[in-house]
């Protein structure tokens, strides 16, 4: 397989990459609009970066995540749950995952340990934080091999129509043995 992983400008590549999320997660036209508007912001963040997986030049996989901010929409809707959890202080000195898909037709080759990994290693943080759909997936058999714990379940994000897990991990992630 011609795979390459490395910096993307998602600025740039945006369309690309939400292409690749709409894939993933069967959004429509009007997702994807919104979701992109909020991708381009999140780009302005203090220590926002990407990581893309390409093949053959095609975007089949990408990354994105920053240091948590408490004054970010993610973290005002995740501080109720995170708290009543005991773990609301998960919310400081966390780089968090914003971001992470990679095409159907791409998965389950190691392309998403691959970039969560690679992003995460250059963090200064000394924890990663996340959220995933609240369901026993192979996204959350992904974060669990690498550290991840459950921090707090059935989060509610508006306009979502699943409940959500938040996670987090002591950083560098596990390692496959």
């Amino acid at each position: 397989m011609d795979l390459a992983i490395g910096p993307l400008d998602l600025s740039a590549r945006v369309d690309e990459a939400l292409a690749v999320q709409a894939v993933a997660f069967d959004l429509d036209a009007d997702e994807v609009a919104v979701r992109r508007q909020i991708v381009l912001r999140h780009m302005t963040y203090p220590g926002a970066r990407a990581l893309g997986a390409t093949s053959r030049g095609q975007l089949v996989g990408f990354i994105y995540g920053m240091p948590n901010d408490r004054a970010h929409w993610w973290s005002t809707v995740v501080e109720p749950y995170l708290r009543a959890e005991g773990n609301e202080t998960w919310l400081d000195d966390s780089f968090v995952i914003t971001e992470l898909h990679v095409h159907p037709a791409y998965q389950n080759r190691g392309i998403g340990r691959t970039l969560i990994t690679t992003i995460t290693d250059s963090a200064a943080e000394p924890r990663s934080i996340l959220s995933a759909i609240d369901t026993d997936s192979p996204a959350r058999g992904l974060y669990h091999s690498l550290g991840y714990v459950d921090l707090a379940r059935r989060v509610h994000f508006p306009s979502a129509p699943k409940p959500y897990a938040v996670m987090g991990a002591p950083l560098p992630l596990r390692r496959r043995r």
